[in-house]
Formats: C-alpha cells, sequence, structure tokens
C-alpha cells in the first residue's frame, strides 16, 4: 500500500531527479478525486499526447475535453525534457485495464497480457503525457525520453519502488498503442524504459545525476524593481525594468536593467510583486520573453489574483533561454479599464546555470 505523494513531494521527487519543472496553472488542486479514489498508488504510467506543440498539449492535459475532463495526467513531458504539471489526484489518463497486469506490477513480475477491463487504473497509477503524434513517425528526441526515465525514476524513488512498476498505456488497456516508436528517435519501447529506470535507480542518488551528467554550480541572482511602475491599459504588455541588483554572480543582468538570462542559461525562482489598484478577483498575467535576433518567443502565461488590502502574488518562473536569446519579464494587467494598476515593487530571487 502506497499513499500518493503531495503536491510539494511531487515537485521535489522530480526536480531532485535533475528535472526541469514547470507548475501549470491551478495544477496542486486539479483531479478527479470527486468521482473516486486516488490511491493506493502502485506504479507509473506512460502515454503519447497524439497532439504537437507543448502549450497547447498542456493546455488539453489541463483541461480535458468535452467526453474526458481534465486532468488527463499529472505531468506533461515535453519535447525539450521540461515536465509541466498539470494534475495532483485522481487524473483522467489510465482508464479500465487488466487487474493481472496491476497485479504483476505491484509484485514487479514479468507482465501478462493485457486482455480485461476490470480494473480502474485511475485510482493507482500516476500518469505522464508525452508530447509525440503517436503516428510512428514523430521522433523522440533525447531529452524527451531521458525526461521519461528521470520522471518515472523520480516516482520509484520517492515510493521504494523498482523499474519493473513503470509500465505503458499498451501494456494495460487493450487497443491501445502508446507510447509508440519512431524510427530515428529514442527507444521508448516500455522494456527499454523499464531497464533505463532500473539502472538510474542503481546508479544515482536522490538530487544528483550521474556523473557525466553533472550541471555547473547554480549562481544566485537577486534583483529589485524598486521604482512604482503603472500601467494604465488593460490587456498591454509592459516589461519590467529591474532598477537594484542585490545578487548576479552569473553576470545576467543586462540590457537596461530588463534582462535577467542570457544564451543558453537556465533558471529557477520566483517573481514576488506588489500591487496596487488590482481589485479583488482581477488579474494580473505575467510571462518570460525572450528577445532575439530572428524575434521574440513568448512562454507560458503565469496568473495572479487580486485581493483586498493590496495583491501581493508571487509567480514562478523556470526555464532556458535560447541561445543568442535574452530573457526578461512581461506583465499585463486586466481589470476591464477601470483605472491603471501600479507595480509598487518587485523582487525576483533565482538560482542561474549559465
Amino acid at each position: 500500500m502506497a499513499d500518493p505523494l503531495s503536491a510539494d513531494q511531487l515537485v521535489a521527487a522530480l526536480r531532485a531527479e535533475g528535472l526541469r519543472v514547470v507548475e501549470y496553472k491551478s495544477w496542486r488542486t486539479n483531479n478527479r478525486n470527486h468521482i473516486g479514489p486516488w490511491g493506493p498508488v502502485h506504479g507509473v504510467m506512460i502515454h503519447h499526447t497524439v497532439t504537437s506543440g507543448t502549450d497547447a498539449s498542456v493546455r488539453l492535459c489541463y483541461d480535458g475535453h468535452s467526453s474526458l475532463p481534465g486532468p488527463l495526467c499529472h505531468g506533461v513531458i515535453a519535447k525539450d525534457g521540461t515536465v509541466h504539471l498539470v494534475g495532483n489526484g485522481r487524473a483522467n489518463h489510465a482508464g479500465s485495464g487488466d487487474g493481472d497486469v496491476l497485479a504483476a506490477v505491484i509484485e514487479e513480475d514479468d507482465l501478462p497480457a493485457d486482455n480485461e477491463t476490470d480494473t480502474d487504473g485511475n485510482t493507482h497509477f500516476y500518469g505522464f503525457e508525452c508530447v509525440n503524434l503517436g503516428d510512428g513517425r514523430d521522433p523522440w528526441p533525447p531529452e524527451q525520453v531521458e525526461a521519461i526515465v528521470r520522471a518515472s525514476a523520480a516516482l520509484c524513488r520517492a515510493h521504494g519502488w523498482g523499474g519493473g512498476s513503470v509500465i505503458g498505456h499498451l501494456e494495460w488497456q487493450p487497443g491501445k498503442v502508446d507510447p509508440r516508436p519512431a524510427p530515428g528517435g529514442g527507444d521508448v519501447r516500455m522494456p527499454s524504459i523499464r531497464g533505463a529506470v532500473a539502472a538510474r535507480l542503481d546508479t544515482t542518488t536522490p538530487g544528483r545525476a550521474p556523473e557525466e551528467d553533472d550541471m555547473p554550480r547554480p549562481r544566485y541572482l537577486a534583483l529589485g524593481m524598486t521604482r512604482p511602475l503603472e500601467i494604465r491599459d488593460s490587456g498591454v504588455w509592459v516589461s519590467l525594468p529591474f532598477d537594484t541588483e542585490w545578487a548576479d554572480e552569473a553576470a545576467q543582468h543586462f540590457a537596461g536593467g530588463q534582462s535577467f538570462a542570457a544564451d543558453g542559461a537556465q533558471y529557477v525562482g520566483v517573481l514576488n510583486l506588489r500591487l496596487s489598484g488590482l481589485a479583488p478577483g482581477e488579474e494580473v498575467q505575467v510571462r518570460v520573453v525572450e528577445d532575439g535576433p530572428d524575434g521574440q518567443v513568448r512562454y507560458q502565461i503565469a496568473e495572479g489574483i487580486g485581493s483586498d488590502g493590496g495583491s501581493y502574488p508571487p509567480i514562478p518562473v523556470c526555464g532556458k533561454v535560447g541561445a543568442g536569446r535574452r530573457a526578461k519579464i512581461m506583465i499585463a494587467q486586466h481589470n476591464g479599464g477601470r483605472g491603471p494598476v501600479t507595480i509598487e515593487r518587485a523582487e525576483l530571487k533565482a538560482q542561474v546555470w549559465p
């Protein structure tokens, strides 16, 4: 019997395994627990999305669709290996499958043929959807396959399971084919994935990657915007200037105070905002934007909600800057034109791997 991990435990386990993790919207409370039980958990199930594009795939897995409400998994593994968390609790990913397969997973024994649909898998399996068309042609980049292994290993390590606790949807439910391999890509055949998970559990310890995967020491970054910034128009994106630099060990603070990371740097941190003029329930939206010689790249939007007596939303930031690009933070207020919103103060504290 294994109780499911809490949201904090899940994030910690994934990051300890060296994964980039993005917490999407209100994933911590996004679940189907009102429909049926969540737990005890016994394993990890791997799927492909039958979609392309990270943003669209993450949104679909968070919301679901008319015939299958979300969340459709717990995490979406993008082509670049980033894990986007979309659900915490029971999720609509496994459906009904073979109870004999579940028994084999619990014992970490050889899997029998999946020829029955007599057991609710949504109760007992964590699920990762991997961005892939599933047509046998869409390739599986090495970064994505490595993330599948690491994410699976993270949960197995947290629960004391071995590689035999990881299965594919095709091994659980009759008629399913995911994850479907493709020529020229990484190997997503489930025996290979289980072998790689078992090897990782045998050769690494929590929080430490194998010797050849060691990353440089992270550098501390602490920036502030201490002069108020008024945003008059609703829905208009404005760059956030950082006028104060408390720490910049990696020398990443560039371009007139706007950029906080550049040229291939990885970062993870929190932006704290103090706002006035935002009524309870009104929104500010924040996103990381990269400037480069070929234009801008805009990443996932995060939201903060107004409250009484001022608003103090913390916004997580996590990602990797493209080569030759500089990352900045942009913000937009959405109060329907009721009046200006003022950012009284902003503080960004992060770890940066240059």
